[in-house]
């Protein structure tokens, strides 16, 4: 079964129905890496389906985050929520400059993951871990903007 008909599953059994839209909001939550926003999704899925309202997006993430079957990663510096279908142990980098967030794998957050489950009889829903950085575009940029500053004092 694919990741997003287990989403749309899982919406069905909480007592939504299951609409084009709906459906749409799943798969693009499983087809992407780009840890979308509510309204990135919502402008999205407008040019197939214009007559979607931004409270069907809303109500439908807040279910799937609800049952465990997507994270919600909070704002990166962008003042936006972003959200995240793929619930497995992982590692979540964001740039606070472009506010790109990626994905790394660890065996260490599969560990923490199954020791923490164990240690506390807690059934997880999903885990968060977020570090916050400059990636490598932006470290390039600002040191490029840092040795043209230097340049140009250097000339006065």
């Amino acid at each position: 079964m694919k990741r997003s008909d287990t989403l749309t599953t899982e919406l069905k059994k909480a007592g939504m129905r299951i609409t084009p839209q709906r459906v749409a909001i799943c798969k693009l939550l499983c087809e992407t890496d780009s840890h979308p926003t509510a309204n990135a999704i919502y402008e999205k899925i407008r040019e197939q389906y214009p007559s979607i309202s931004l409270a069907t997006v809303y109500n439908t993430l807040d279910v799937l985050v609800g049952l465990g079957t997507v994270n919600v990663l909070g704002a990166i510096g962008d003042g936006h929520v972003h959200f995240d279908a793929d619930t497995s142990p992982h590692i979540n980098l964001a740039c606070v400059t472009c506010h790109k967030i990626l994905d790394i794998n660890s065996v260490h957050v599969v560990g923490l993951d199954q020791d923490v489950s164990s240690t506390s009889g807690f059934k997880l829903l999903g885990a968060r871990v977020m570090y916050y950085g400059l990636c490598p575009d932006c470290q390039r940029t600002q040191t490029s903007l840092t040795n043209q500053g230097e340049n140009d004092h250097g000339n006065k």
